[in-house]
């Protein structure tokens, strides 16, 4: 039973993809962090992935600073093309943007046509 189960792994281990042998090259890899808290750093590797972002801290008028973050990275996908995101992030939350993410459908006539006359009527007083 012991070397039914031994094969059965052995087997499994053997379909499984495997590794690539060579290791991939770092083509570029800058970094830089500063004594006011900014930083940025940006990488290429030799298979098509790229990074870069930078960092600083950002008086929004609270007790303590905000970090403002703004970055790009790329890489290749499964059917050959590229996808790229850029993105801030900040007090605001994190704001990515790229071709590839999904978009909400659009506001159907009918409540658009609401939300614009409640932007033009006049405010209501509160009881």
């Amino acid at each position: 039973m012991k070397s039914i189960i031994f094969f059965g792994l052995l087997a499994v281990a053997c379909a499984a993809p495997q590794a690539p042998t060579e290791p991939i090259p770092i083509l570029r890899q800058d970094s830089q962090i500063n004594p006011d808290g900014s930083y940025q750093y940006a990488y290429e590797t030799g298979n098509g992935i790229a990074a870069e972002e930078k960092g600083e801290l950002k008086n929004i008028g609270a007790e303590e600073p905000a970090l403002q973050v703004q970055g790009q990275f790329q890489y290749p996908s499964e059917e050959g093309g590229n996808i790229q995101l850029s993105y801030v992030a900040n007090e605001n939350g994190y704001q990515p943007q790229g071709a590839h993410l999904p978009t909400p459908p659009p506001i159907p006539a009918a409540i658009q046509r609401a939300l614009d006359f409640l932007a033009t009527a006049p405010p209501q007083p509160q009881s």
